[in-house]
C-alpha cells in the first residue's frame, strides 16, 4: 500500500532539553524511615535513577537503537473515529509461508516489548522450528500512534485498529500474541474476527473458576469440582489476591479519574517514571531491568506522539463506556470463544496466577505451559521462553499446526 510508510523515531533536541530541566527542578518528596517498597517507589531509587538520567543516560543513543527497528506508519480506518495514524515494527520473515503473528502490548508496556523476540521469531537458526511475520503496533494512546479525542474508543475499537491493520499489510489469516491489555485486545479479536484469527497466544490470564456452563464439558466441570487445588495453585491465587487488595490501586485511579493522574505523567518525567517503576518492580522477577533499559521504556512514554497521559484512558474507556454503564466487552473476553485455537503461558510472577482449569474455559487450549521464572513482561523478561513456546504452539506437531491457511511456518 502506497500509504504505508517507513518512520523513524526523531524527537526534536528541544524536547529533550526540555526533559532534562525539568528534571533539575524536580522537588522530591519525603520518606517515612524504612518505608521500603511498602510504600511504593522508594525514595532512594527514585534519586539514583533521576541522578542516572540527567548526568550518564543518553537518549538520542537509544533512539538511534530503536530506530535500527523495522517502523512503519500507516492510516488505519475505525468506524467513527476516521483513519487513525498507526507506528507499528514489521519484521517479514524470509520464509514466504511464514506464520503471521500480531503481538499486542499493553500498559506500561509498548511496542518496544518485542525487541528480543523479534530475531528468534521470524528468522529461527534451526529449520525445524517455525518461521513468523511479526507486527507490533504502537496501540492509539501510545507510543507514536495517534491519540484518540473523543469518548468511546474501547475492547472493540482497539481490536479493530490492529485488524485492520493486519488486513492492510496482507495477512487475511493471523495469530495473535498479548499480555496485560493486550490479552483483552487479542481476546475481543478472536471474538470479532474468528475467520481471520486463527490462534492465539495469552500471558497474563485473567480467567475466572468453570462453572457448569463455562467448563468445557460437564465432565471437565465435574473433574474441576472434585479435584482440590494443589498447593501451587493456592499459592497463586493468594498472589492474586494480594495483586487485587495491595496493588490494585493504580488501576482504580485510572478506571475512575485517568485525567488526574495525567496532569502528573504528562508535566513531570519524575512522576512518570516513578509510577512506571513501581510495576517494572512488582510485576517482575528480581528487577531485571538496567537504569537505561529503564529510562528508555519510560522516555517512550515522556516522548510519545499522544503524550502519555492518553495511555492510562484505556482504563475508563472500556470499564465505564458514555453513559457509564460497564462494557460488557471485559464480559465477553472472558467467555468461551470457540475456533480459535488458545495457547497459555503462565508466569509465575506475573500478576495474576490462577489454575490451568480456569484458563480452560476461554476456549480451545491446544497448548499451555507453567514456567519456573519470569513475570508480566515476559517477552523481555524470558524472551527464550516466549519463543519456544510460540514454536511449540504453531510448530510440527503442535496444536495449533496449519490453522493459518497457507502459512506453515516453513518453506
Amino acid at each position: 500500500m502506497a500509504d504505508i510508510k517507513p518512520y523513524t523515531i526523531s524527537i526534536p533536541q528541544d524536547a529533550v532539553d526540555r526533559l532534562q530541566q525539568k528534571l533539575a527542578l524536580t522537588d522530591l518528596p519525603d520518606e517515612l524511615d524504612e518505608a521500603g517498597w511498602e510504600y511504593g517507589s522508594p525514595l532512594a531509587d527514585i534519586q539514583r535513577l533521576v541522578k542516572y538520567w540527567r548526568e550518564s543516560y543518553n537518549w538520542k543513543k537509544h533512539e538511534a537503537e530503536l530506530n535500527k527497528l523495522p517502523h512503519y506508519q500507516t492510516k488505519v480506518s475505525v468506524h467513527d473515529f476516521g483513519n487513525l495514524s498507526i507506528h507499528f515494527i514489521h519484521q517479514p520473515s524470509q520464509r514466504k509461508n511464514a506464520i503471521p503473528l500480531l503481538f499486542c502490548h499493553g500498559w506500561p508496556g509498548s511496542f518496544h516489548e518485542v525487541t528480543k523476540i523479534l530475531e528468534p521469531l521470524t528468522n529461527p537458526s534451526d529449520p525445524s522450528s517455525p518461521a513468523f511475520h511479526v507486527v507490533a503496533p504502537s496501540l492509539p494512546n501510545f507510543g507514536f500512534s495517534q491519540g484518540i479525542s473523543r469518548k468511546g474508543f474501547g475492547l472493540p475499537q482497539y481490536a479493530t485498529t490492529c485488524h485492520n491493520l493486519m488486513l492492510k499489510l496482507g495477512y487475511t489469516q493471523y495469530m495473535t500474541q498479548g499480555g496485560d491489555w493486550g490479552f483483552w485486545i487479542t481476546r475481543t479479536i478472536s471474538r470479532l474476527f474468528p475467520s481471520h484469527c486463527r490462534a492465539t497466544h495469552l500471558n497474563m490470564i485473567p480467567a475466572r473458576p468453570p462453572t457448569l456452563t463455562t467448563a468445557p464439558s460437564p465432565l471437565s466441570y465435574l473433574q474441576y469440582a472434585l479435584t482440590p487445588y494443589t498447593a501451587s495453585e493456592r499459592d497463586g491465587l493468594a498472589h492474586t489476591d494480594n495483586f487485587h487488595t495491595a496493588g490494585f490501586g493504580y488501576n482504580a485511579l485510572q478506571r475512575t479519574r485517568p485525567q488526574t493522574i495525567g496532569y502528573s505523567l504528562a508535566d513531570s518525567p519524575v512522576g512518570l517514571l516513578a509510577w512506571i517503576f513501581e510495576k517494572l518492580h512488582f510485576w517482575t522477577e528480581s528487577d531485571p531491568f538496567t537504569p537505561d533499559e529503564i529510562l528508555t521504556w519510560v522516555s517512550i512514554y515522556a516522548f510519545s506522539t499522544p503524550g502519555p497521559a492518553a495511555s492510562v484512558r484505556i482504563y475508563k474507556e472500556v470499564h465505564n463506556r458514555p453513559g457509564d454503564s460497564r462494557d460488557d466487552s471485559i464480559e465477553l473476553a472472558l467467555r468461551w470463544i470457540p475456533k480459535v485455537k488458545v495457547g497459555l503461558a503462565y508466569f509465575p510472577r506475573d500478576i495474576v496466577k490462577v489454575p490451568s482449569s480456569w484458563g480452560h474455559t476461554l476456549g480451545n487450549v491446544v497448548w499451555e505451559e507453567k514456567y519456573e521464572r519470569g513475570g508480566h513482561f515476559a517477552s523481555l523478561e524470558r524472551p527464550e521462553d516466549m519463543v519456544d513456546g510460540l514454536r511449540k504452539m504453531m510448530g510440527k506437531g503442535g496444536g495449533a499446526e496449519g490453522v493459518v491457511e497457507g502459512r506453515s511456518g516453513y518453506d
